[in-house]
């Protein structure tokens, strides 16, 4: 076994692997850029190395320099986590040559599985189903569009050095693929620096199941199936092993196939199979197919863990160092059910734009297994995977394993950036997630249903109106001698304000008059609105909090600052989230109509368009393409609506 090793990561991975190092007396050494000086993987590793700048171009992919702080700091062996160099098979071979251990599988295995058009001809040739499409090398628009047509619409347009749903683009008719064609080589071009691409069947019931397989070169064997087809714009949100609706004869099938691929390429460590299903007949052992490989660790293994029993990262690090598979597939346990929901700083209402802001608060029950790589304190910043937490729950049932993750969800308190937790919250209490009917279209499909935006109740807004004048935390305590002693606050709640008059009434009760409406407050072990029991609720930094299904966030507002709090005008487009102009698509004096695009940002690898809210007349371009710019960043000015 090793006696250090480096962590060529960051973030809640970083954290993973020091936690089991650790458990194991394996000394850590942490690589960090200037954005993560005080990061948690840094703070928790026994040693730590600055390898460069904020963007990870200029500091986790400098490949060169992990290696160097590898061997200042003796290191005998670096685990590449997630993302960044996990799967670059140059790296693999720099980090050999330098005489360390790749804890991961060799770079040939790694360029066997890089690209997916040569990936799916290898699986082809190894007896693994693969989905119809074209994986050639002619990447001319008309060749791709004769592909699609002669595979059938709808199809699926895939970067073929591709994953996380990047340069990825569903098409369902002709006239729709020469621009979705372009779009999906641009996000391929910006994020893996390949702009080819593949076309495939679009099953239409999909469901994205994929096997955990390890193997050690010569042998592997899979650790059972992983159920992700709860998707969003191809981003898996909430992951869950096993797969709800899995039989004994589909397992098997899946499994062999993936040891299969697995034996193909030699691979040794951990690795994730992935296969598309149809899901629209139930689940048969002929109805899967090889997507792609993995050649890493996945951000959902937790749940593997969960119903095994088994460390991943332990078994990464036994195998590296010459031990053969620790177990035989026999004696695989496979126990209960376990949930993973990914809890990232987004911007839901707004269309999961990834947000930023620094964690003034952050609590999560004991109850759920928590992997982060943030603590209260710590700035979401817009260089990396806006990820604050993986909630993960584990029950002898898949019922009892859900309901323990709705709770948890509910239990969980975020202030500081907005977050997507009331969404995972309603996917966890949907009913048809509830009994098993998953695919990866669900989310699509009842997208309105999960991001509805309720109005606070007015036992809700009478509990935050209570606490932004402080009479929870007795403060607010005077009488005057003719009565109880008004006070006047005033909140704004998604840019609607709220005006609210607080009394103390006696010492464990008060009133709150909202609008037309008076609440009545009372402290009996506990406070309770109008009967209803309080929220969970944090004050500070001129925001009040509460949490729960219905909780919601307002602003304080100082009536000195009243008139600084109006709302921009509606002339002017801004960025909403910090990143590179993409693409300009409308000049000076252009007439636009509501809804037009008129922008393309792309932020975190992804495109986000820009559209007309209303109607207008293109006064000014403020920023030229190819611009990085700050969230809120001016983009483009209309003329005024009565000019």
């Amino acid at each position: 076994m090793f006696d250090r090793i480096l962590i060529a990561n960051r973030g809640e991975i970083a954290c993973r692997v020091i936690e089991t190092a650790k458990a194991m007396g394996v000394s850590t050494v942490a690589v960090y850029s200037d954005a993560d000086r005080a990061a948690r993987h840094v703070a928790i590793a026994d040693l730590a190395v600055h390898i460069g700048g904020a963007a990870p171009a200029d500091s986790y992919l400098q490949g060169d320099r992990v290696i160097a702080a590898a061997l200042e700091t003796g290191a005998q062996a670096i685990h590449p986590g997630y993302g960044f160099l996990s799967e670059n098979p140059a790296f693999v071979e720099a980090v050999e040559s330098a005489g360390l251990v790749f804890i991961g599988p060799s770079a040939k295995a790694i360029r066997a599985m890089g690209l997916k058009d040569a990936a799916k001809a290898l699986m082809h040739d190894a007896g693994v189903p693969v989905v119809p499409g074209y994986h050639g090398d002619n990447q001319d628009p008309e060749h791709l569009s004769g592909a699609a047509d002669t595979v059938g619409y709808p199809v699926l347009i895939k970067a073929v050095a591709g994953g996380g749903g990047k340069g990825m683009r569903r098409v369902d008719a002709p006239s729709d693929f020469a621009d979705q064609l372009a779009a999906a080589q641009r996000e391929a071009q910006s994020a893996f620096g390949n702009p080819a691409v593949l076309i495939e069947k679009f099953v239409e019931q999909p469901r994205h199941i994929e096997v955990q397989v390890f193997g050690d070169g010569t042998d592997a064997i899979h650790l059972y199936e992983r159920d992700c087809s709860l998707q969003r714009r191809h981003q898996k949100v909430i992951e869950e092993a096993p797969a709800p609706g899995m039989t004994p004869e589909m397992r098997a099938a899946m499994g062999e196939a993936a040891v299969r691929a697995t034996k193909a390429i030699g691979y040794a460590g951990a690795g994730t199979v992935e296969f598309i299903v149809d899901g629209a007949h139930g689940l048969r052992p002929d109805g899967f197919w090889f997507m792609e490989m993995n050649t890493r660790l996945q951000v959902e293994h937790p749940v593997t863990e969960a119903v095994t029993g088994l460390d991943l990262v332990e078994w990464q690090l036994r195998v590296a160092s010459g031990e053969p598979l620790p177990m035989r597939q026999d004696d695989v346990p496979l126990t209960g059910h376990a949930f993973e929901a990914r809890l990232y700083a987004e911007d839901v209402p707004a269309g999961f734009l990834p947000a930023t802001g620094t964690l003034s608060h952050l609590s999560f029950p004991a109850t759920a297994r928590i992997d982060s790589g943030v603590r209260a304190g710590d700035t979401i910043s817009p260089f990396y995977d806006p990820m604050i937490a993986k909630v993960i729950t584990h029950g002898p049932t898949r019922a009892i394993a859900l309901q323990k993750l709705a709770a948890a969800l509910e239990a969980a308190e975020v202030v500081g950036c907005v977050t997507n937790l009331s969404f995972l919250g309603a996917l966890a209490r949907h009913e048809g997630f509830g009994r098993g009917e998953v695919d990866t279209g669900l989310i699509a499909r009842d997208l309105d249903a999960l991001t509805e935006v309720t109005a606070p109740s007015p036992a809700r807004l009478a509990q935050a109106a209570l606490a932004a004048t402080g009479t929870e935390a007795d403060e607010l305590t005077g009488f005057t001698l003719w009565g109880p002693l008004w006070r006047t606050v005033a909140l704004d709640h998604n840019g609607t304000e709220i005006a609210a008059r607080v009394a103390r009434t006696g010492p464990d009760s008060a009133q709150v008059e909202i609008a037309d409406t008076t609440i009545a407050a009372r402290d009996i072990a506990g406070w309770t609105f109008d009967g209803a029991p309080a929220a969970a609720c944090h004050v500070g930094g001129g925001t009040v909090t509460l949490f729960g299904p219905d909780g919601f966030t307002a602003r304080i507002l100082d009536p000195l600052d009243r008139a600084a709090a109006d709302a921009a005008s509606s002339d002017i487009i801004e960025a909403p989230m910090p990143g590179m102009l993409a693409q300009m698509l409308v000049s000076a004096g252009d007439s636009v109509t509501a809804g037009q695009k008129l922008a393309v940002l792309e932020a975190m690898k992804m495109e986000h368009a820009l559209t007309a809210p209303r109607d207008a007349v293109v006064a000014e371009v403020l920023v030229p393409e190819g611009t990085q710019i700050e969230a809120h960043a001016p983009l483009i000015r209309f003329q005024e609506e009565d000019a």
